[in-house]
């Protein structure tokens, strides 16, 4: 499998994050809402305090409107309550006005003293439908006039959206310089485009190796020609255990109660039901075979009761690190990873693999220097 530049090529660390169940996703059994994992702020913030005790570097919050908690106001409730995790806060862009929002985060970031990232999200809102190019354009001048406000003394945009002229960003200024790093996910050409030019981390939904080479491929080609380089992140579940057996045990459980038509009605509520990079979810199930596998260890079974990331990493500790690893070897820098019911799959994960990954904060192109956890050998010392 070739490999794509990063802007991180050199670091042999990746940066391992957890999934903070805000959008009312969490289950014992997938389709079959349980109260006590309902979103809830002390639900959620179990998760984030367990993730942070099981050493995970980052904690995706996302966004939704139909279900679950406000992701900023969760995030800065957070401030208090841990002092290493990184926050990954998922924005909409148009959802706030931009120059209240860059005053937001960087408010966010300080608080946190430089442990905020942000996921630009690109969906629709309630009631719009919005063509996909005027989307990625808002959240192009969103993200353009962010950086103006953290960077900048004054703003001056004028877009096909926004228009300012002359505003003083004296209280933007966020607590890392330069600004919170932007993790972004997209397969159209507009998306492709607005993370090349402005965003750091590339993310992706669980595909096959060579569909997720080929994505790499497309982004690196725009960045490099505006003189730039990109980390690349994937976002995927994972149920690890012991053994392989185990495992799909596990994974057979975990859908043993699931209505496909329910399945289908939690699928179709979110915004993004019809987005491409759903479609391509879509396509992994119609494809996979009689287990619903589309590659070794790539279990699609989680997409049939969830919209947007699809598919999980099943398998035995060593197969989950091969897999991680093979991951590694691609240009991968960043997995954004989650499992049902999450307080108990980050504890499943921190124990069997956490322990023989080196681990890191993704570094800023500003010049922070990640802190990074080494590793600790499989077995008699060899790394699978």
């Amino acid at each position: 499998m070739s490999v794509v530049p990063v802007t991180s090529a050199d670091l042999d660390a990746v940066e391992v994050s957890w999934f903070a169940a805000l959008c009312s996703d969490d289950y014992q059994f997938l389709g079959v809402p349980a109260g006590d994992l309902r979103s809830s702020w002390a639900h959620c913030s179990d998760i984030v305090k367990e993730a942070e005790a099981q050493g995970f570097r980052n904690i995706l919050c996302p966004s939704s409107y139909q279900v679950g908690q406000d992701t900023l106001s969760f995030v800065a409730g957070c401030a208090p309550i841990t002092d290493k995790i990184n926050m990954l806060a998922a924005v909409r862009c148009g959802e706030m006005q931009p120059i209240m929002l860059a005053r937001t985060l960087a408010t966010l970031d300080h608080m946190l003293e430089g442990r905020l990232t942000v996921n630009i999200i690109s969906s629709d809102f309630p009631g719009e439908k919005a063509d996909s190019a005027f989307r990625y354009q808002r959240s192009r001048e969103v993200v353009e006039i962010l950086k103006q406000a953290w960077t900048r003394d004054e703003i001056n945009h004028n877009g096909e959206v926004y228009q300012f002229e002359g505003l003083t960003t004296d209280p933007a200024k966020p607590y890392q310089t330069g600004g919170p790093l932007l993790y972004f996910g997209g397969y159209s050409p507009a998306a492709l485009e607005l993370c090349g030019e402005h965003c750091d981390v590339y993310l992706m939904w669980p595909e096959k190796m060579e569909e997720l080479a080929g994505r790499m491929k497309a982004v690196h080609s725009v960045a490099e020609t505006y003189g730039r380089t990109l980390d690349y992140g994937l976002r995927v579940h994972v149920i690890v255990r012991d053994t392989e057996a185990e495992a799909y045990e596990y994974a057979d459980h975990i859908v043993s109660k699931l209505d496909d038509a329910q399945g289908k009605a939690i699928r179709d509520r979110a915004l993004d039901a019809t987005s491409l990079g759903v479609a391509h979810q879509a396509k992994n199930r119609d494809i996979a075979d009689e287990f619903g596998f589309i590659e070794p260890n790539l279990w699609t079974g989680i997409g049939r009761a969830r919209s947007g990331c699809g598919a999980a990493l099943v398998g035995s500790t060593d197969q989950v690190m091969s897999k991680l690893e093979a991951y590694q070897k691609m240009g991968i820098r960043a997995f954004i990873l989650s499992g049902y019911p999450h307080l108990e799959e980050a504890r499943h994960f921190g124990a069997r693999v956490m322990p023989h990954l080196k681990t890191c904060s993704l570094p800023h192109e500003y010049g922070r220097v990640p802190q990074s956890t080494p590793a600790t050998p499989l077995g008699n010392g060899e790394r699978r």
